[in-house]
């Protein structure tokens, strides 16, 4: 026993050491690995309040707390934070701002009108290389329109969140008036100007026209629905001076004409004079539920279809896509590209914004699943039966404007010498040939 005793003692200050060197290792280590275990990452989102259609919208954050409530439930340590109330018509001068400042969010809305300039002045990160090597990641998902909106020089530098397609709005109850049967979604511009001319009517009168055919139908959607755009995807050439372009213009001067003379405006849509007027999508998903149907359009009956084919072209709809891009900067690329998907490749997300926002999924296993049929069916009251099965196609077959550095002042110089034309300040027959050769100079200068 003695022995035993002997060997515990000599024991002692071993174990009394070694509690001392614990202790010693535990106060070496700072206060705040106790209070904060894991180091938390903030990743910053540019967004902006508001929708991003400019139409009415009670759920300005709704979609994007909830991708940010499962993206950190899913990424422990992550800590995703935004500066709210910045207005959409604040947003791009807020970015440029913090971009100049070398302080831009990880990652960001980007709206149609900044693509250009934020890819031309490195401020978007260049996601091929990424989309390639994702293999959770899948580009084929996307409408091709849509994915195509965030390319520029045939790289891509965003991805879609949501997209409008542009639709006809008709006036059921006019046409209903007028004996005439809601157009096929396969309608020609044949069909539209002779119904068109069939509504454009003097109908108290007193020698002034007070019920017409369109309003707001432009050149610009005469030109999509004729097969053509206005420019090369490179930017460096412009194609007024083709025959589809000029069918384009004179179907839209033949439309005009019918007015004789008289400006249409919004107020004589509003008031259900008007029998057709193209609206973006979003539109339609604003004002068709209660209650903003009743306080925009208590007076008559309107539906939406596709818009008409020219001889030359198809029923195509211009595209409008919101995107959001990582910062070329940003010191968190991977996890921020995490954060791009649960946004924009999430199937969550993107059928979330059927009820909680007014555009469309850019993925087509969403925008044409059953389930979304449903809930856009829900917002359909009445005799409204809209057939949203033909939104699937319409975003198919959309065209989507080319983006390139000189775009917005080459459409300034377009617009200004179509509008020459219409209003015949200008010679229809050499008067596009001239117009192109001038904006093709500036384009290539």
């Amino acid at each position: 026993m003695d022995g035993i005793k002997t060997t515990n003692k000599r024991k002692q200050p071993a174990v009394i050491a070694g509690i001392f060197a614990v202790a010693i290792l535990i106060l070496a280590v700072p206060a705040r690995f106790f209070l904060y275990p894991t180091p938390t990452i903030e990743l910053k989102v540019g967004i902006f309040s508001g929708s991003s259609w400019d139409v009415p919208t009670g759920k300005s954050y709704a979609v994007v707390e909830d991708v940010i409530a499962r993206f950190e439930a899913e990424n422990s340590g992550v800590k995703v934070t935004y500066v709210s109330g910045i207005m959409k018509r604040d947003y791009s001068e807020w970015l440029a701002e913090q971009a100049l400042l070398g302080d831009a969010p990880d990652v960001f809305f980007v709206l149609p009108e900044d693509f250009n300039l934020l890819a031309a002045k490195g401020v978007l990160e260049k996601l091929d290389s990424r989309m390639e090597k994702d293999q959770g990641f899948d580009a084929e998902r996307y409408y091709k329109g849509a994915l195509s909106s965030g390319q520029t020089a045939g790289e891509q530098y965003a991805l879609p969140y949501e997209s409008v397609p542009t639709l006809m709005f008709v006036n059921k109850t006019l046409l209903k008036k007028e004996g005439i049967s809601l157009p096929e979604n396969d309608w020609t511009w044949e069909e539209f100007y002779e119904i068109c001319r069939r509504v454009t009517k003097d109908r108290d009168g007193n020698g002034v026209i007070d019920q017409f055919g369109c309003y707001d139908y432009t050149w610009q959607h005469a030109l999509y629905a004729n097969g053509l755009t206005l420019f090369s995807e490179d930017g460096k050439s412009c194609y007024l001076g083709e025959e589809r372009a000029e069918q384009a213009i004179r179907f839209v001067k033949d439309l005009q004409d019918l007015n004789q003379n008289y400006t249409v405006t919004s107020k004589e849509f509003d008031m259900g004079q008007v029998a057709f007027r193209p609206f973006a999508f979003s539109e339609y998903r604003t004002y068709m539920p209660y209650p903003w149907r009743i306080k925009k359009y208590s007076d008559f009956e309107w539906d939406c279809i596709r818009m008409p084919a020219g001889p030359e072209g198809g029923n195509i709809s211009e595209l409008d896509t919101l995107m959001m891009g990582i910062n070329a900067r940003s010191l968190k690329k991977e996890l921020s590209w995490e954060l791009l998907k649960a946004f924009c490749y999430d199937e969550e997300t993107q059928k979330q914004l059927f009820s909680d926002s007014q555009g469309v999924s850019v993925l087509r296993d969403v925008t044409e699943s059953p389930e979304v049929m449903a809930v856009l069916g829900e917002d359909t009251p009445g005799e409204s039966k809209v057939d949203m099965t033909l939104l699937g196609q319409v975003m198919k077959d959309c065209v989507v404007i080319p983006r390139f550095p000189k775009y917005e002042e080459a459409m300034v110089l377009a617009d200004n010498g179509i509008t020459r034309i219409l209003n015949g300040q200008r010679s229809m027959d050499n008067g596009l040939l001239v117009l192109q050769r001038e904006i093709n100079n500036y384009l290539r200068n």
